[in-house]
């Protein structure tokens, strides 16, 4: 069986023969400038669109990093809870999206009944909400957290009865770490890492020996058993960074190699043969971007009377993670 490292090439558009003609690239710099806009992204966007944002990162650092920018607009490529949350955290800012149908599958995998189900059960309960999830499900909860920082906040929480939603990996993680708290799961999960082969991981290991195994906590059982290092994403990009190794076996999204590269041209990386792809995440393109910032089209709204509620846990994961 043949495994390879996976990489991803892409081919600037020309301008046409045109001197005068701008690339696609220059437009949206062009129009970012004139819009007084930012364009965030996140590691598992194109590696086209990476390069040309602001800032590029996780979850937990895009989310401060709205919350604190001073301009008119934000361009937000990912998917649908990343621009609510940056809607939320910037309500005077306009907040748009390149494709709104780009979704995150389980940021839905909980219900109300759920929630309530167990805070009538526990008087001392404090519901954690991860940061992949819908405005709606995070007006249920009390603080939310993300994988760079779960396991620090539900530590920090003065409550010992914990319902973590709605990853049930990543929840599993944090009960492992903070083995003080009663942490209960729902079965929820992102489709990209619960679908990662653990034996698929195994043969690359053996294959190359010397490679540490890094894994997203959002990552099945039988692969975080694997790992040499469990953390997000960027801390996958920090372990690798850090490394004196040369080779690394990466079990997240494949948008993380752009980084990955870029950071350590000398050192190897290599994915799983069933590639675990975000196919969300990939309906961000250049063209879509650049149409939002010619249109102001695509904006992202959340309902006044949610985005109190809802915006109440994300203000208060910043303090916590502070």
């Amino acid at each position: 069986m043949l495994y390879v490292l996976c990489v991803f090439y892409f081919v600037l558009p020309e301008s046409g023969g045109n001197g005068d003609e701008m690339t696609i690239q220059e437009e949206i710099n062009a129009l970012k400038a004139e819009k007084d806009a930012v364009i965030l992204a996140h590691y598992y966007v194109a590696p086209e669109v990476q390069e040309l944002a602001d800032y590029v990162g996780d979850s937990f650092y895009l989310s401060k990093v709205a919350a604190r920018l001073d301009c008119k607009v934000l361009v937000f490529c990912g998917v649908s809870f990343m621009g609510e949350s940056a809607c939320l955290l910037s309500p005077e800012k306009e907040v748009l999206m390149p494709d709104l149908a780009a979704d995150c599958p389980m940021a839905h995998m909980v219900t109300e009944d759920e929630v309530l189900k167990y805070r009538g059960h526990y008087d001392d309960l404090a519901v954690v909400c991860y940061i992949n999830s819908t405005a709606e499900i995070k007006s249920w909860s009390d603080v939310c957290v993300t994988s760079a920082n779960a396991v620090d906040i539900v530590r920090r929480l003065p409550q010992k009865n914990i319902l973590f939603i709605p990853d049930k990996n990543l929840g599993r993680y944090v009960a492992e770490q903070v083995p003080e708290k009663n942490v209960m799961l729902v079965d929820g999960y992102c489709p990209v890492h619960q679908e990662m082969l653990a034996k698929e991981l195994a043969a690359l290991k053996e294959a190359h020996p010397e490679a540490a195994v890094c894994v997203h906590p959002e990552c099945n059982e039988a692969v975080t058993a694997m790992a040499d290092y469990v953390g997000s994403t960027s801390g996958i990009i920090k372990y690798a960074g850090a490394s004196k190794g040369q080779e690394f076996i990466i079990g997240t999204e494949v948008g993380v190699l752009c980084r990955l590269q870029a950071e350590n041209p000398d050192k190897k990386f290599y994915f799983a043969q069933t590639t675990p792809i975000c196919r969300d995440m990939k309906l961000v393109t250049l063209e879509k971007l650049l149409a939002v910032l010619k249109t102001g089209s695509n904006r992202v709204t959340v309902p006044a009377e949610l985005a109190e509620k809802a915006k109440r846990p994300l203000e208060r994961m910043l303090e916590l993670a502070k």
